[in-house]
């Protein structure tokens, strides 16, 4: 069924006029006349009673209307779901992460974000947080979940998931195991075993050592925290990493101590300004939404 013809009907039904209804509908006073005798002809029925240049619907007519005013919602109701369903799968949304992801609640909003829209294709991928900043300016990604230490970053949008802080795992039998922080000085001549970038130029614990003049023994450096913790359940090195980053579930020989002085940062996901796709736009909604929920029940 044309329902092209049934908006015209509905229209003539409201204006009781050929000359408005097609003013209104950008159809010629012709093209309504046809649409109206090519339904009444196909319906078998009369539709509008016609006296000098006043028409009317007949009762038939009256009948009917409401059935083609429930047609043409529901065609409404089904374009507007078309087109709000067609651009999710334009393109892939593009994420990248920190390696530790799967320790912070950005994990549980990329993978609930994931269920509540299937039709979107998710791209991952891990990078080190040095390059993920880098990423966003070369426009290689459309979102990155990273850690930052201050707030100035005037070309991102920025939503802050959570919060985390440097603590230093050591072996149960190490001679630091006893105390009640670390400081920087008393891990001169510790043997750390680093994540990759742990102390990176753009993080406050590289000016920290350097000030100190430390130069750590870094015996490895790599992203598999999980090869760490095995060292260190072992008994080898010191680490220094961020206290959410890691799961110490089987690791029974280590002991995590605070770092003093303490150096927080925090887990945001971030975005150019400029990039207004669709598909980003809605991860972004749904990210802030998840993100102050949470912030609001930890108040």
């Amino acid at each position: 069924m044309d329902t092209k013809k049934l908006a015209v009907f509905l229209d003539l039904a409201k204006t009781q006029n050929y000359s408005l209804t097609a003013q209104r509908m950008f159809l010629s006073q012709s093209t309504i006349s046809k649409y109206i005798m090519i339904l009444e002809k196909e319906w078998k029925v009369k539709l509008f009673v016609r006296a000098h240049r006043q028409i009317k619907l007949t009762r038939v007519g009256k009948l009917i209307l409401p059935k083609v005013k429930d047609v043409l919602e529901k065609e409404a109701e089904l374009n507007q779901l078309i087109e709000s369903e067609a651009w999710l799968e334009e393109r892939p949304l593009v994420i990248q992460g920190l390696p530790s992801l799967s320790q912070y609640r950005a994990f549980h909003i990329i993978t609930d974000f994931a269920k509540r829209y299937p039709k979107i294709r998710l791209q991952f991928s891990e990078e080190n947080v040095d390059k993920l900043e880098h990423s966003l300016d070369q426009k290689n990604v459309d979102i990155v979940f990273t850690r930052i230490f201050d707030n100035d970053f005037p070309s991102y949008d920025v939503i802050v998931n959570e919060l985390d802080r440097f603590v230093v795992l050591v072996p149960q039998n190490s001679h630091l195991a006893n105390q009640n922080y670390v400081t920087p000085d008393m891990l001169k001549k510790e043997s750390l075993l680093l994540l990759s970038n742990t102390i990176s130029k753009n993080n406050p614990l590289y000016t920290t050592l350097q000030s100190m003049h430390l130069r750590p023994r870094v015996t490895y450096n790599g992203q598999r925290i999980d090869l760490i913790l095995e060292m260190l359940n072992q008994g080898t090195g010191i680490s220094i990493v961020m206290n959410k980053s890691f799961d110490l579930t089987g690791f029974d020989n280590i002991k995590v101590i605070p770092l003093v002085p303490k150096i927080n940062s925090q887990l945001v996901f971030m975005k150019q300004h400029d990039n207004d796709s669709k598909i980003v736009e809605l991860f972004w909604k749904f990210a802030t939404n998840a993100s102050q929920s949470f912030i609001d029940k930890t108040l």
